[in-house]
């Protein structure tokens, strides 16, 4: 449950059109929901503005299909991240309400409409080559799933500045800009030295034998001579959408005041 569907319970019960023990039915799983094998931390999104993910590479199809029917049952936001084709076929013919994003590797239901009164601007994500785009794509479900405006250009590294350039405007119009590159890693370095906005760089595993499955990538941008430049983990495109979802994310007015505060 996210701070909306809090509010319109509460607002339910304030109107009279929900009674004090269905709201307390709706409420029973927080803060977790313990089912076989899982904790579902149903007050996640509350704390952090950001919901419990599952991470499938390692979960059997059917903990997936057991872990998904809570969210559901709560009509909350699902996403599972790393799920091979055959995996998600599997789980699919269970639920069909869930999406595959095959690109991404990632499952997906209830994914909120985007309100730009919520947040500051849109989330711009680049990548350096084509075979970056699965890390990018998973950078992009995550953003927009969290309620963000994202906008993508893909297959624009320093191998061809060119392709870089023609990117320039709508850089310098992001609020956060998420970079994914593997091989040497420069690309954000570069997208970093052209715009004022926060950048999140992302290491892949893509390159050849000394590139060490994306570690040189990683160093790479650890050492950029660009100040301020973040950087997530080798492949983790979900990691960075958060960090920049959470940049990106509006802080909410107080709505409720301590009555028995004095000035």
């Amino acid at each position: 449950m996210n701070q909306d569907s809090i509010q319109d319970l509460l607002q339910g019960v304030q109107q009279g059109d929900c009674s004090v023990d269905q709201a307390l039915h709706k409420l029973r799983h927080l803060p977790g929901q313990y089912i076989k094998d899982a904790c579902i931390d149903h007050h996640r999104t509350l704390r952090t503005g950001i919901p419990e993910v599952i991470y499938g590479a390692s979960k059997t199809s059917e903990q997936i299909i057991n872990i998904a029917r809570t969210f559901l049952e709560q009509h909350s936001l699902f996403l599972a991240t790393r799920v091979k084709p055959e995996k998600a076929a599997h789980i699919l013919k269970a639920l069909p309400q869930l999406r595959y994003h095959q690109q991404a590797a990632m499952l997906s239901c209830n994914i909120p409409l985007i309100d730009p009164d919520h947040t500051r601007g849109t989330i711009v994500i680049l990548c350096a080559g084509t075979s970056d785009i699965p890390i990018a794509e998973e950078a992009r479900i995550t953003a927009e799933s969290l309620g963000n405006p994202v906008t993508t250009h893909y297959d624009a590294g320093v191998a061809g500045l060119h392709r870089l350039f023609k990117q320039q405007e709508a850089i310098s119009r992001a609020t956060v800009v998420i970079v994914v590159a593997g091989m040497e890693g420069a690309l954000p370095s570069v997208v970093s030295g052209m715009c004022s906005c926060p950048v999140v760089a992302v290491p892949t595993s893509v390159g050849y034998g000394t590139s060490f499955g994306g570690i040189a990538a990683l160093l790479g941008m650890l050492n950029s001579c660009a100040p301020g430049l973040a950087v997530v983990n080798i492949d983790n495109g979900f990691g960075a959408a958060c960090h920049a979802s959470a940049i990106n994310r509006k802080n909410q007015p107080e709505t409720l005041q301590d009555s028995s505060s004095t000035v």
